[in-house]
């Protein structure tokens, strides 16, 4: 059904207790006896919550590992300092788990 003042889809909601259709522009109409109109409304459970372990995927750079000589490590970069300071940026080795970090 359709609003007969600007168009629009009618749309159910509760009334009093009742289910009339509405509209954005203030119409509104109660369903009658004799109207073929019937308002039917369907639920969707809700979308089960998958919990994802912490799994961190960093890039892999070429940088020495001051620990164990290793050549590969991971690098992300995080705000450490104050918002106009460059972020900090951390390493940490594929080999030994050696963490370090390079302010710029």
């Amino acid at each position: 059904m359709f609003c007969p003042k600007c168009g629009s889809i009618l749309r159910p909601k509760d009334k009093g207790g009742k289910k009339v259709l509405y509209c954005n522009c203030g119409f509104s109409k109660a369903p009658q006896d004799d109207d073929t109109t019937k308002i039917k409304e369907t639920v969707k459970s809700a979308k089960k919550i998958e919990v994802v372990e912490n799994l961190e995927v960093h890039p892999k750079v070429k940088i020495l590992c001051e620990k164990c000589g290793n050549k590969i490590a991971y690098y992300w970069t995080q705000q450490t300092r104050g918002a106009d300071e460059p972020e900090t940026r951390f390493f940490k080795c594929t080999k030994c788990s050696h963490t370090w970090r390079e302010y710029a």
